[in-house]
Order: C-alpha cells, then sequence, then structure tokens
C-alpha cells in the first residue's frame, strides 16, 4: 500500500515507530499542529469573507444583480457557518489533547488510529462506533 505523503494542513503524515505508545508527545504534538494550523486556516476565511461582504456589499437598481448578490452573500454565509461549528469541533479536540483523552473513542474507549485522525482530526469515535450509529441514524430515518 503507498505510503501517503499528501501535507495535511501543513503536516507531514506521522511516521510511526514500531513499538511506539500510542498517543505519546510526538504524536500530541503532531495533532496539536494540524488542529491549530487548520483553524487557523478557518479563521482566515472568515475574515476573508467578512472583508469581502464589507467591500462587495453594493446597492444595485437591478433587482437581478441585487438577487444574485444576496444569494451569492447567502451561501457564503452558510458556508462559514458550517466553518463555525467546524470550529468548535476542533476547539473540543484541543480539549481533549489538553485532557488526555484525544484519540480515543468517546463511545468504547478504543485507540481511534493515527491514520483515521489524519484522516479527519476531529473524529471522536472509532471506526466501528461511527459506523453502528450512521446505520442506526438511517434506521431511525426509515421510521
Amino acid at each position: 500500500m503507498p505510503e501517503n505523503t499528501a501535507p495535511i494542513h501543513g503536516s507531514k503524515p506521522y511516521k510511526e515507530k514500531k513499538g511506539e505508545e500510542y498517543m505519546n508527545e510526538k504524536q500530541l504534538e503532531h495533532f496539536r499542529i494540524i488542529l491549530n494550523t487548520w483553524k487557523d486556516e478557518l479563521m482566515h476565511e472568515v475574515d476573508r469573507t467578512v472583508d469581502h461582504m464589507k467591500d462587495d456589499a453594493a446597492n444595485f437598481p437591478d433587482p437581478a444583480d441585487r438577487a444574485s448578490q444576496e444569494e451569492e452573500f447567502s451561501l457564503e454565509l452558510r458556508t462559514r457557518d458550517r466553518e463555525r461549528k467546524l470550529i468548535k469541533k476542533i476547539d473540543e479536540s484541543v480539549i481533549d489533547l489538553d485532557n488526555g483523552e484525544y484519540g480515543y473513542c468517546e463511545t468504547c474507549g478504543v485507540e481511534i488510529g493515527i491514520r483515521r485522525l489524519e484522516a479527519r482530526p476531529t473524529a471522536n469515535q472509532c471506526i466501528d462506533c461511527k459506523s453502528l450509529d450512521e446505520i442506526k441514524e438511517k434506521q431511525n430515518k426509515g421510521k
């Protein structure tokens, strides 16, 4: 299987050493950098949106132009709202890092795994528990 070498929010994938303890100081620092860099990227986008909306807000006399701008701003605000929720999850993950709970499933307590956390740094469930939750959610929607 090819080694993943794509940067993860500016960080190279973590290379585990044989027999290395899970969530040791190096791993915790690796994920702290990923989470903080990701949050900084999102915060930059929030600032960019605010500046864009201030700079580009215009009172178009043409109703179609005005509607297009309002739709564009609406889409941008929806995206920023999703990112705001993601920033909250990142902050929760940093708290878990500080409390020694990061990297462990909040449902069953097993290790989430380095690769899963690199793919989704805010993951708080192992793949098995997450899959079970998704199956239950699908079943509940069918009722």
